[in-house]
């Protein structure tokens, strides 16, 4: 099987699939093993490669693939809209479309950008705990100058050791947030502002959350076995306190088993 970002279903609790089509919430709890055969395919080409860039690409796709442009990570810098872009078919379907801005909790609150299609599989894939939409912009690139402005209060990263132990803060209150941050922008920006104070909650498939994380890496270790104890975000947790994140290594061939309940 070739590994890539876990399917998800937001129910009570959040639904994982591996993309063999396997229901992982029913291995939790069982014994699994993880074989990496040494083999890495690119996403973009499907070629083969001994190294893995950004998300599961090949050197020449990570230069050249749309789905690795700068303005993934940095949505002020995409140009979709002035009709620019690596692949301008790929920026007008997927850039150049509404996008909201969101803030979403986990230990601290962060705020984000999503295309709106993607709500709410982008906070799940982050392992947020809740989360709440704060605009909706016409394209990416509104939706990166408001997430900018937003920085200098809010991280845009998500502390993955605090979320995986469940390190929250439980005074958070994300309608509260919302309104007291749109009297602090200015006008041009205010204006994409939603009236939707609606908080989406998401439980996650965990045994128990450990005191401690350690995350393990297929190249360093490529034999991992254990206890499937939970997941979140795109973490298995094996034996409560390792973790594996399985968007990391996208495009890694891996042989899997597990016990039958």
């Amino acid at each position: 099987m070739i590994l890539e970002k876990l399917h998800t279903k937001h129910e009570e609790p959040i639904q994982y699939t591996f993309a063999d089509g396997t229901l992982l919430n029913e291995r939790i709890g069982t014994d699994i093993l993880i074989q990496f055969t040494g083999n890495i395919v690119c996403r973009k080409c499907a070629k083969s490669t001994n190294k893995s860039f950004g998300e599961g690409f090949c050197y020449p796709c990570f230069l050249s693939a749309p789905e690795a442009s700068p303005c993934i990570l940095h949505p002020e810098l995409c140009e979709a809209h002035l009709g620019k872009g690596r692949d301008l078919a790929y920026e007008e379907k997927n850039h150049n479309q509404p996008h909201y801005v969101y803030l979403a909790a986990t230990d601290l609150v962060k705020v984000g950008v999503t295309r709106t299609t993607q709500m709410p599989t982008r906070w799940i894939d982050q392992g947020a705990r809740e989360a709440i939409i704060l605009a909706e912009t016409p394209n990416r690139y509104l939706a990166g100058v408001l997430e900018v402005a937003l920085k200098e209060m809010y991280s845009d990263k998500t502390n993955w050791q605090n979320m995986l132990r469940d390190i929250k803060d439980e005074s958070i209150d994300l309608a509260q947030e919302k309104w007291e941050l749109l009297e602090q922008l200015p006008a041009d920006l205010g204006q994409y502002f939603t009236e939707d104070e609606s908080v989406y909650t998401f439980n996650y498939p965990v045994l128990n959350y450990p005191e401690k994380v350690a995350a393990l890496n297929l190249e360093k270790e490529p034999r991992i076995q254990g206890k499937l104890t939970g997941i979140r975000g795109q973490y298995l947790y094996i034996d409560d306190y390792l973790v594996l994140n399985i968007r990391r290594h996208t495009g890694y061939e891996v042989e899997w088993r597990s016990e039958e309940h």
